[in-house]
């Protein structure tokens, strides 16, 4: 008797375990994937002297390197010259065209905001917007230092000098560039005596 109740209650209670849901496992929470940094548009300055790779930092100068790809893409820079050059200090270009020893200005969109707050140093190889006395005056014209000038930073003249990327590729080309002999020509100091010319400005592919 006593070995069939024993029997009996093992029989009901191994039915009521094996007839349990089994236990919910618990669900790990996936780790998001990191995304990969946006790459920077690198562009490529083709100029009579040889070939410059230069990388963009839309991150320090959104508006900066916006308002440069829209004349790099309306190839407002071919044919443009580098018509202000200071040995020991930067090579500035990016706003006229030489005919016949005759500088001409280009035409240019409106002037942006200074974003000189927020970019990096103006360091040799940095390319930087070149700007009148006003602090958001910038259009086109765009120097690359040659040596490292950080009288140049925010807040110089009231709003210092935005760099908006670096060369990467060809920084023996701007060694190059101020070596050049340079004079007086339409009343501006420091062109070059013989041209530096900017072929074409391409986003690199």
């Amino acid at each position: 008797m006593k070995l069939f109740f024993k029997i009996t209650l093992i029989g009901f209670l191994t039915s009521f375990v094996l007839g349990q849901e089994p236990a919910k496992k618990t669900v790990q929470e996936k780790k998001p994937k990191k995304t990969a940094p946006a790459k920077e548009t690198t562009v490529i300055m083709s100029t009579s002297l040889g070939v410059i790779h230069i990388e963009l930092d839309s991150k320090s100068a959104p508006i900066t390197v916006e308002n440069f790809l829209k004349y790099v893409d309306a190839k407002h820079y071919d044919g443009t010259i580098f018509h202000r050059i200071i040995e020991g200090f930067m090579v500035q270009g990016g706003g006229f065209k030489e005919t016949d020893s005759s500088l001409k200005k280009q035409p240019t969109n409106p002037p942006i905001k200074n974003e000189s707050e927020k970019t990096p140093s103006n360091k040799r190889g940095t390319i930087a917007m070149a700007r009148t006395s006003a602090p958001n005056s910038a259009t086109a014209q765009f120097f690359i230092n040659v040596v490292d000038n950080p009288f140049l930073d925010y807040p110089k003249n009231g709003g210092g000098y935005a760099t908006f990327g670096k060369v990467v590729k060809g920084i023996e080309i701007v060694a190059k560039m101020r070596a050049v002999k340079t004079a007086v020509k339409n009343g501006m100091a420091n062109v070059p005596i013989d041209a530096v010319t900017i072929k074409s400005v391409k986003r690199a592919k």
